[in-house]
């Protein structure tokens, strides 16, 4: 069951990410930095990494640039030493 918490909420990171940057495109109402920051705690760290990275999306602001890859890691120890 985790794992697949795990896909569901990564999958969902890396759509939210897309839609905003869409919606950012196209002068739409945008999803907010606090609930993309609250998918990435909440496990969608690799799914946000991955849609920024592919949208070229968020790239420019530090807390995305530097505490996404940082939550990524700091998840990945606690998934690997649990």
């Amino acid at each position: 069951m985790y794992v697949e918490y795990l896909i569901a909420v990564n999958i969902f990171a890396f759509l939210a990410y897309g839609i905003d940057k869409w919606k950012a495109k196209h002068g739409s109402w945008r999803i907010s930095e606090a609930t993309l920051l609250i998918l990435v705690l909440i496990g969608g760290s690799l799914g946000a990494w991955i849609g920024m990275k592919i949208w070229h999306h968020k790239t420019m602001h530090k807390k995305f640039k530097y505490g996404i890859p940082l939550i990524l890691i700091a998840q990945a120890a606690l998934m690997i030493f649990k």
